[in-house]
């Protein structure tokens, strides 16, 4: 009996073929069991499968005591938050994460060529905000701990190439096992793949569909275009601030901001610079970037993005 090997498993084969590290090839051995046509003529090669998943489970064990290890798929949150991009295959994401951040990731044109979570810091100013490029979600494969990667996240992206022919099918797909994994709303539905001929109004057609769910953006990996705005869209969505610190007598301390949540206090941020001034702060002076400012503000006053605080203790 014939195989009849699926596209999606000859990928998943070439992505073990092309791993560098044990996670990576475990991941595209357990991808290639899960899409293996399931009958008589493939025995063999899911037997064949299953003894190299056993032997890479193995010689981890061996190596690095896999049991009690943190999951390869635990990334930790670095700068101002951590973004996870959702989306279909070949959606784009792995190109955006290319073009935005200095992470190594894999750039194909087959689908299923990110296997494990793959992390870049993105610029924005004088923050970064971590963009975490990920599998696909999608009915042929999507990875067991996905929902708990997106939980971790402090938001995601919905990331759709509006040129897909089945863009409202994929992105239903998605939302919908957003919502089974308690997963909340993406926090920005970003097209892709601008350059490309009809995307403008393939993604304008999109957004008629969802005129209020979320804010929408598009942009062009290839060319650029929108990535700019697309950076700073991304650190306003993430609903947080920026928060200077001076030392009486001397000038702003402007290169490492101290990064708080919108609505964060006075006391807040002296918390975040020292757990000691919460206790023994009497009160604090609000400075602009550019040094004008000085009013003495309480511990109760609610800083705003930019604000440089001096703390009296």
């Amino acid at each position: 009996m014939p195989a009849n090997l699926t596209p999606v498993y000859h990928a998943a084969e070439q992505q073990y073929k092309s791993a560098t590290t044990p996670a990576e090839r475990l991941a595209a051995l357990e991808l290639m069991l899960r899409t293996i046509p399931k009958h008589k003529g493939t025995e063999k090669l899911q037997a064949d499968i299953k003894r190299r998943i056993a032997r890479e489970r193995n010689e981890g064990q061996k190596k690095g005591g896999v049991a009690h290890a943190q999951p390869f798929w635990l990334i930790p949150a670095e700068g101002a938050g951590q973004v996870a991009l959702v989306g279909a295959p070949n959606a784009g994401k792995s190109r955006l994460v290319a073009s935005l951040t200095n992470a190594h990731v894999e750039v194909a044109e087959w689908p299923f060529s990110t296997r494990v979570p793959v992390p870049g810091m993105m610029p924005i100013e004088d923050v970064q905000v971590q963009l975490l490029d990920l599998p696909p979600v999608c009915a042929e494969a999507m990875e067991s701990w996905m929902p708990e990667v997106l939980r971790m996240a402090d938001a995601t992206i919905l990331v759709v190439d509006a040129g897909d022919p089945d863009v409202l099918g994929r992105t239903e797909f998605i939302l919908a096992r957003l919502a089974e994994w308690d997963i909340p709303d993406p926090i920005l539905l970003l097209g892709t793949k601008l350059d490309l001929a009809r995307t403008r109004q393939d993604f304008a057609d999109l957004l008629e569909l969802y005129p209020d769910r979320f804010p929408a953006l598009a942009v062009s990996a290839e060319t650029g275009e929108g990535l700019g705005a697309f950076a700073g869209t991304v650190f306003e969505l993430l609903d947080v601030v920026r928060v200077y610190t001076k030392r009486p007598g001397h000038p702003a301390e402007l290169n490492a901001p101290y990064i708080l949540p919108r609505g964060a206090t006075v006391e807040d941020a002296a918390a975040k610079v020292h757990h000691d001034f919460l206790a023994s702060l009497k009160f604090a002076k609000r400075f602009h970037r550019d040094g004008s400012g000085g009013l003495m503000v309480e511990r109760t006053h609610e800083v705003e993005d930019g604000d440089v605080l001096e703390f009296h203790v």
